[in-house]
């Protein structure tokens, strides 16, 4: 569709609403300059239209709620481009903020309720192309600003060990599809926690790789420093076999550097763990809302290392303390930046945008911004304050305290192969009713992050996989490596898979009981 040519009135209006100061008498000649300038704008159109993409045509269905007692599917598909390759016969969950070609993509949201993209992201393409089936795509919670499963629309995602309780977010469905068994693998995002929040609740694992190191090629940004694609499984070497596919540059993201170090991830595991030094970061423990539960757990599953024959030391990082004061700032002012007013691209970065998306979103969520979660509207509101009166010199003073935070945990890494913490405070808490107040809605969303979030400010690999349970409800072991090390990671949490045993699932606990 051409833009429409503003007329005069238009024009002074504009001049007016900016207070330009620019003469009556000058005006004509601004309207005139202004719409020759805008010829170019629908010269572009007319060039774009030659190369737009078109989707192509693929089944795809929405869940019957008796079938979906989780609440956890958006769609369903069925979408297989081969029978060969390593993940042949693998069926696949693709949160529904990343883009799967002729399938829609609601990211949890009304704003962009209706919108199906045209191209599949990159790392769909990848799952495709290594003979993965995508199986569907996975609820999310609104726009992915929640830690909790309740913000999501049209509605909340259950925890498969307790209905009653949180799946986690904003990964939600991923991690319950893939705890209860529903699918192999997922795709879950991460830009506070998101792929390893589910994964405690629920149960699986999950991890978050190093920034850069998984194109995010179509998935929807909420912050380009914070952004992460990964999966979500219920075992290590499913981990390590779907990363191992999906990593890698693809030219087209500006947040990957330009040589990104893939590893072999799958052949890491069978390598040995001997001399292998974990560092137990004593700021990840004892946060004002830490269950003493989670707490107890974690350190038990720190002596089951420490039997498995690593060497375990205490390790202390104090600036993990103020790592979340860094990180409100950066995902308040830069989401508000980008998420909302950017219409989720922002300018200014060289790389693959989705100008449909752009122009959908874009137009829904101004016809009706209330329709916006409560935590989007938190974000909203403070990121606007802080916009409007300090002008983004505290989000650039959070970006320029960013380096100290990695060079923080540098230094522990320096003489730690990976440091080990809870991944969040509490186990999976009780999802809001319908008619919950506003406080327990924020509360719910956003009251995990303490452990999570640090870590994709930095960019630091970190990988969430089951402790163990207290009294019946997962709690997550977190594991972060160093930049690009992500093999070592997975390595860890392996040798800690195979020295519990595997992990436990919901249905296996429940046929047990």
């Amino acid at each position: 569709m051409s833009i429409h040519m503003p007329d005069p009135d238009a024009v002074a209006r504009m001049a007016a609403e900016g207070r330009f100061g620019i003469p009556e008498s000058d005006l004509p000649t601004y309207h005139a300059s202004v719409t020759g300038l805008l010829g170019s704008w629908n010269k572009v159109e007319e060039l774009y239209a030659e190369v737009a993409p078109t989707p192509p045509q693929r089944s795809w269905t929405r869940p019957d709620a008796e079938d979906d007692k989780l609440g956890a599917w958006a769609v369903q598909t069925s979408i297989t481009e081969t029978s060969e390759g390593p993940l042949a016969g693998r069926t696949v969950a693709v949160k529904d903020n990343v883009a799967v070609a002729g399938v829609p993509m609601m990211n949890g949201s009304r704003t962009l309720e209706g919108f199906v993209p045209a191209e599949d992201a990159t790392v769909v393409s990848r799952l495709l192309a290594a003979g993965a089936t995508i199986a569907g795509k996975s609820v999310c919670e609104d726009l992915c600003f929640s830690g909790g499963s309740h913000t999501s629309k049209p509605g909340p995602v259950h925890n498969p060990w307790d209905m009653s309780r949180s799946a986690g977010g904003s990964s939600s469905g991923s991690g319950a599809l893939v705890a209860a068994g529903e699918v192999d693998m997922a795709i879950g995002g991460d830009q506070g926690g998101s792929i390893r929040i589910p994964s405690a609740y629920c149960g699986t694992v999950g991890h978050k790789p190093t920034h850069g190191l998984v194109p995010y090629t179509g998935g929807f940004p909420i912050e380009q420093s914070i952004d992460h694609l990964g999966p979500i499984t219920r075992t290590v070497a499913d981990a390590a076999l779907m990363l191992s596919v999906i990593a890698g540059r693809d030219g087209l993201d500006p947040r990957q550097p330009d040589v990104v170090e893939v590893q072999d991830y799958v052949g890491a595991l069978a390598e040995s763990v001997s001399g292998l030094r974990i560092g137990v970061l004593q700021e990840g423990f004892g946060h004002p809302n830490s269950e003493p539960e989670v707490d107890d757990t974690v350190r038990a599953a720190v002596g089951t290392l420490r039997e498995a024959g690593f060497t375990v030391e205490d390790v202390s990082v104090p600036w993990h303390l103020h790592a979340t004061a860094i990180w409100d700032v950066i995902a308040t002012e830069g989401g508000l930046w980008q998420m909302v007013e950017g219409n989720a691209y922002g300018m200014n970065w060289k790389g693959h945008y989705d100008p449909s998306l752009i122009a959908y979103y874009g137009r829904k969520w101004r016809e009706d911004p209330a329709q916006f979660s409560e935590t989007v509207k938190l974000v909203a509101l403070a990121g606007r304050y802080a916009l409007t009166t300090q002008y983004g010199r505290h989000y650039a003073m959070a970006r320029n305290l960013a380096p100290k935070l990695v060079a923080a945990y540098d230094a522990a890494l320096s003489n730690y192969d990976v440091l080990v913490m809870p991944t969040l405070p509490m186990r999976a808490t009780v999802l809001p009713g319908p008619d919950a107040p506003v406080e327990e809605i924020l509360a719910r969303g956003l009251e995990m992050l303490a452990n999570t979030a640090p870590f994709d400010v930095t960019g630091h690999p970190a990988c969430s996989v089951p402790a163990g349970l207290a009294d019946g409800l997962p709690v997550g072991l977190m594991i972060v490596g160093k930049h690009f090390d992500d093999a070592t990671v997975l390595k860890v949490a392996n040798a800690f898979e195979q020295a519990v045993g595997g992990f436990p699932t919901p249905a296996a606990e429940r046929s047990s009981a």
